[in-house]
């Protein structure tokens, strides 16, 4: 989790009191400086240790959600990339179109209702737009909630809003849950859980031969076709098989 300058301090100020606390109880009952001296110590390389152990769980958890792939997605990709996360997590997903949409990348639905969500696949905070988008797009939509989700994570601003306004963010941090927990529920056996090959989702059909975009399933009028997902930039199309 990434920790602002405000959590930081807070941490840093725990991390003084503890040691205070020590040094103040290890020079009443011992009456030494010497041997407070090394309480104090001791009590800052464990301190050290269980920080530095809690860094490689964190790396550790980055490389098994292989959220850098993710990272490097683009809009649409990241788009049908959260069509399959949900699926797989038993909602009933529907990709809006790429112009038109109102606010609204994906329209989900499970136990009754409906959901709207923006995705946001960025390098940098998501802002207010996203959610005020996404707030428009509820009532457009007619949706019970609405939702943000992003690789990245949100801006103070971002936060207050949707904290007003109901809607939910879903930040880097809950989509490598998300992920994680998808990974490890596939050692079920195959017909209990659907699970995400990030490979197969981005490029099963194949890559556009105009721009190398990977080509996604579509449904149209006359039925299934494969169209560009880079789509309205490239409006690339064959037909499936």
């Amino acid at each position: 989790m990434r920790r602002t300058k405000k959590q930081q301090r807070k941490i840093d100020e725990a991390i003084n009191l503890i040691l205070l606390i020590v040094a103040s109880a290890s020079l009443f009952i011992t009456k030494n400086i010497f041997v407070t001296g090394v309480v104090v110590g001791v009590t800052m390389i464990v301190m050290v240790v269980i920080a530095s152990n809690k860094r490689k769980r964190a790396k550790e958890r980055l490389r098994n959600s292989r959220i850098e792939e993710i990272d490097s997605m683009d809009g649409i990709q990241f788009e049908y990339y959260l069509k399959e996360l949900y699926l797989s997590r038993g909602y009933g997903v529907e990709v809006t179109s790429a112009s038109g949409d109102y606010g609204a990348d994906l329209v989900l639905k499970k136990d009754g209702k409906k959901i709207v969500a923006q995705a946001k696949r960025y390098s940098k905070d998501v802002g207010i737009k996203a959610v005020q988008e996404v707030i428009g797009a509820k009532s457009y939509y007619r949706a019970d909630e609405a939702w943000v989700v992003t690789n990245s994570f949100f801006t103070k601003a971002a936060r207050e809003l949707a904290q007003k306004g109901s809607v939910r963010l879903v930040d880097r941090d809950e989509l490598i849950d998300f992920i994680l927990e998808l990974n490890s529920a596939a050692v079920k056996p195959a017909e209990q859980v659907r699970t995400i090959n990030f490979e197969t989702t981005i490029s099963n059909h194949g890559t556009c031969s105009k721009c190398g975009s990977p080509m996604v399933l579509k449904k149209g009028k006359r039925g299934e076709f494969l169209g560009c997902s880079s789509f309205p930039k490239c409006r690339y199309t064959k037909n499936v098989g």
